[in-house]
C-alpha cells in the first residue's frame, strides 16, 4: 500500500509539474509582481559609483512617468510602485540587486537597467524567474542578441552607431589616421568593433588602438600614443570622467583631432562638468538631450515640470527613464487585466513606437525582432550645449 500512495504521489506531482508550466500564468493564476491594485517594477541603476550622474537622472525619469501614470488611474485599475536597487556599476553588486528585487521584492519586470557588464550578470538571475529585461540603457547587442523571449531592447547599438556615423564624417573631414580608445569591458568593445566595421567599409584600419580599465582616472598614457600615431580622429569608448578627462589631457598637450563617442558619451554632463575644452566632440545619438531652453512647447513644459519637481535640469538619461516606463505602461495596457509575462509578450510583438517628443525615432518589435530600431544620427557640442548635425542613419 506504501508502494502504491508514494508512486500515485510521484504521478501526480509529475502531471503538475508538466501542466504547471502552460497554466502558469493563466488569469486564474497570481503573477509575480501584479496584484488587483499595483504592478511592481523594478530597476537597477548605479546611485554611488562612476555613472550615479546618470543613474539618478534615469531613475527620476522613471520616477515621474510613473507618478504622472498613477495621477491618471494607473494601468487597468492598478496603480505603478516602482523598486530601485543600486549596483555602484559593478556587476557583482548588480547580480545581488537582482536577486533582491527577483526573489524577494517579486517584481513583475526589470525596466531600464543600466550597463552592459551589469545587465549581462543580472539577466540570468531574471529570466530563472520568467521576468523581463526590458529596454535596458545600454547599447550593446547582447540586450538582443542572442535572441531571448524575455530580452526587449529599444536603441541602436553602440556598434551600428559608430558603423553606420564614423564613416560620412571621416569622409567630411577629410581624416587618414583614425584611433581609438575605449574601456575594457564588453561596453568598450562595442565600441572598438563598430569602429572597426566603420574603418573597413572604407578600406583602412586603426592606426593605434589604446584601452584603460573600467574607473581609470589617468589618461597621459593613452593619449601620448595617439597622439605620436598622429591621429587625426578619436574613436571613444567612453562615458563621463573617461571622456572628459581623454579631451582635458588632449587639449593640455596640444592634441587636436576630431573626437567622436557612442550615445554613453552624449550627456549634458559632459559640457557641464569639462567645460569650454569639451567644444567640438561629436557623440552618436537617439534621444536628444531636452535643455529646458531650446524646446518645443510640448517639451519645454515637460522639461519645466521635471526641474520643479526634482529641483534639476533634466538629461537625456532622464528622457531615456521617462520613455521606457511610458513604453512598458503602452504595452501594459493593451495586455489589459489579464497582465502576465505572456500576454506582455503577446502585445509587444505586435507594438510599434511612434517617434516622440525627445526626437526618438519610430520603432517596432515582432516575435522575432527584439530591437525597436538600429537609426541613430550625429550630435556635437557647440557653445556648450549639444546640437544634432545629421538627419538619422539606419538601415
Amino acid at each position: 500500500m506504501k508502494r502504491l500512495l508514494k508512486r500515485t504521489l510521484f504521478a501526480t506531482l509529475a502531471t503538475l509539474a508538466l501542466t504547471g508550466v502552460a497554466s502558469a500564468q493563466t488569469p486564474s493564476t497570481p503573477v509575480q509582481g501584479v496584484s488587483k491594485d499595483e504592478i511592481l517594477l523594478g530597476s537597477i541603476q548605479d546611485l554611488s559609483g562612476p555613472l550615479a550622474g546618470y543613474g539618478k537622472q534615469s531613475r527620476a525619469g522613471m520616477q515621474l512617468a510613473v507618478d504622472e501614470i498613477n495621477e491618471q488611474g494607473g494601468i487597468a485599475g492598478r496603480k505603478l510602485k516602482l523598486l530601485v536597487e543600486d549596483d555602484g556599476y559593478d556587476p557583482k553588486k548588480s547580480v545581488l540587486a537582482a536577486q533582491k528585487l527577483v526573489n524577494q521584492d517579486k517584481i513583475f519586470i526589470m525596466l531600464g537597467h543600466i550597463g552592459t557588464a551589469q545587465n549581462l550578470a543580472a539577466m540570468p538571475v531574471q529570466f530563472e524567474k520568467n521576468v523581463i529585461n526590458f529596454f535596458p540603457i545600454t547599447a550593446a547587442r547582447e540586450m538582443y542578441d542572442p535572441f531571448h523571449r524575455l530580452k526587449y531592447s529599444f536603441a541602436a547599438t553602440y556598434f551600428d552607431q559608430i558603423r553606420m556615423n564614423a564613416p560620412k564624417l571621416i569622409k567630411e573631414k577629410g581624416v587618414k589616421k583614425v584611433c581609438t580608445i575605449y574601456q575594457d569591458d564588453d561596453f568598450g568593445l562595442e565600441v572598438l568593433r563598430g569602429g572597426e566595421a566603420a574603418l573597413k567599409s572604407l578600406g583602412m584600419e586603426f592606426t593605434e588602438k589604446t584601452n584603460f580599465k573600467r574607473g581609470s582616472t589617468d589618461f597621459s598614457t593613452q593619449v601620448a600614443k595617439m597622439q605620436a600615431s598622429g591621429c587625426e580622429m578619436v574613436i571613444l569608448g567612453t562615458i563621463i570622467r573617461e571622456t572628459i578627462g581623454t579631451i582635458g589631457t588632449a587639449r593640455k598637450m596640444g592634441f587636436t583631432p576630431v573626437f567622436v563617442g557612442s550615445s554613453a558619451a552624449y550627456s549634458d554632463l559632459i559640457h557641464k562638468l569639462g567645460g569650454k575644452a569639451m567644444d567640438g566632440l561629436y557623440a552618436t545619438m537617439t534621444v536628444q538631450n531636452p535643455y529646458t531652453d531650446e524646446q518645443t512647447p510640448q517639451l519645454g513644459f515637460w522639461a519645466n515640470k521635471y526641474k520643479t519637481k526634482f529641483n534639476e535640469d533634466p538629461t537625456v538619461f532622464s528622457a531615456y527613464g521617462y520613455i521606457i516606463v511610458n513604453a512598458f505602461a503602452n504595452a501594459a495596457a493593451k495586455a489589459g487585466k489579464n497582465l502576465s509575462t505572456d500576454s506582455f509578450i503577446k502585445v509587444m510583438d505586435k507594438m510599434t513606437f511612434e517617434p516622440d517628443m525627445f526626437g526618438s525615432p519610430r520603432s517596432s518589435f515582432t516575435a522575432t525582432k527584439r530591437l525597436g530600431s538600429n537609426a541613430s544620427r550625429l550630435s556635437q557640442i557647440q557653445d556648450g550645449k549639444w546640437k544634432a548635425v545629421s538627419p538619422y542613419v539606419e538601415e
